[in-house]
């Protein structure tokens, strides 16, 4: 990315070369059809197999309990119609006011079907209260939805703690773990949750790849009909090519994190200290979180204007999530945190990933305050 600083790894982590150059041998030299019978389909088929225990061995999971889907937004679709599709038309979903549009949407979808849809709030800080979770849940609760750590400001959600307390009344829990893989422990049993979903994207995999774990037991239909892959639960060929790199790059991503999250948390509280020294500008969203994530606003300016700014500084940043076909768009997590205006109108996302430096971090440092200044400057209401 010559001299770009790269801070949007929360939108997508870059593909890692050992990642690419594996799936582009394999696209080569294995990348036939599984389903065929012939020795080259049999080649790829034990090749899809060992992606398959790879996966779950990162998951603490059986081979059987593994989806490849085309990513995200794909396996929480699938997990949401997948399950309520075997529960009473009348059920009760629990989810929150946070959640990725892909929840959110498929959630608005079922409440046409008749199932009654509850979005828990959430405090300034962006956390699911437990006390208020125990509260929300109702006799006819059947279903929950809630993500472990959120894309636009980095709060973590106590997953385990919540996830018992539905498993202990026969809920479902399914969790939306996009974000997790990279900084977050993912091991489904010690997370008690009964789905999971995850996008090979943000762990520095492929576009286009997902992954839906989902426990031994729990009844799911399929929302794609066809040839009867995945074990008939997702039908369509395998992507293989796409599979082992998401395959390896889940393995990387959970071998560094111990290490990677300590790294890039000290260099993301450094660059947070630093931009909060400008005169009213505030964080959004608290601890827990993500450790490498800063959400943060700047009163008296739009963050579009701000973003454009940094682009042409060199710096990529957001505004928060990257799935709104391109358009800023309000956001709904920092509505749900009932914050100010102003600060809603002037917030951004800066996401480091493991490639962050500490020269990248003091340049951002350095340019944002002149940006925001030059902004202020010129703001009608300056």
């Amino acid at each position: 990315m010559n001299s770009e600083i790269y801070l949007d790894h929360a939108a997508t982590a870059p593909l890692r070369r050992e990642v690419g150059d594996e799936m582009l041998r394999v696209e080569y030299d294995a990348g036939f059809n599984p389903s065929s019978l012939h020795a080259p389909g049999r080649r790829a088929r034990a090749l899809l197999d060992d992606c398959r225990d790879r996966v779950a061995t990162q998951l603490g999971a059986a081979r059987t309990e593994v989806i490849f889907t085309s990513g995200g937004t794909e396996s929480n679709n699938h997990a949401l119609l997948g399950i309520a599709a075997n529960l009473p038309r009348s059920s009760h979903i629990l989810t929150s006011a946070i959640e990725h549009h892909s929840v959110l949407a498929t959630l608005e979808y079922l409440t046409g079907e008749g199932f009654e849809i509850t979005r828990l709030s959430v405090g300034r800080g962006g956390h699911v209260a437990p006390e208020r979770f125990a509260e929300a849940l109702r006799p006819h609760t059947r279903l929950v939805s809630l993500m472990y750590a959120n894309n636009e400001i980095g709060a973590v959600q106590p997953v385990a703690r919540l996830a018992a307390m539905a498993r202990a009344r026969g809920i479902f829990f399914h969790c939306d773990a996009v974000q997790a893989p990279c900084w977050l422990p993912i091991r489904a049993d010690d997370l008690g949750v009964d789905a999971l979903s995850l996008s090979a994207h943000k762990f520095a995999g492929p576009k286009g790849l997902g992954v839906l774990y989902v426990r031994s037991g729990v009844p799911l239909s399929p929302i794609l009909h066809g040839g009867g892959q995945e074990s008939g639960r997702r039908s369509g060929t395998e992507n293989l090519g796409s599979i082992v790199g998401a395959a390896r790059a889940l393995e990387l991503a959970c071998e560094e994190r111990q290490t990677a999250s300590a790294t890039v948390r000290s260099l993301r509280d450094w660059l947070e200290a630093r931009l909060l020294e400008v005169t009213d500008a505030h964080r959004n969203g608290a601890e827990p979180r993500l450790p490498n994530v800063i959400n943060c606003s700047f009163d008296g300016i739009q963050s579009a204007e701000l973003l454009i700014a940094l682009d042409l500084a060199g710096i990529a940043a957001s505004a928060g999530s990257a799935c709104a076909a391109g358009a800023l768009e309000p956001s709904h997590v920092l509505g749900a945190l009932e914050l100010p205006l102003r600060r809603r109108r002037g917030a951004i996302r800066l996401s480091l990933g493991p490639q962050t430096r500490r020269s990248d971090v003091e340049r951002v440092a350095d340019i944002v305050p002149k940006v925001v200044a030059k902004l202020r400057a010129h703001s009608p209401a300056a």
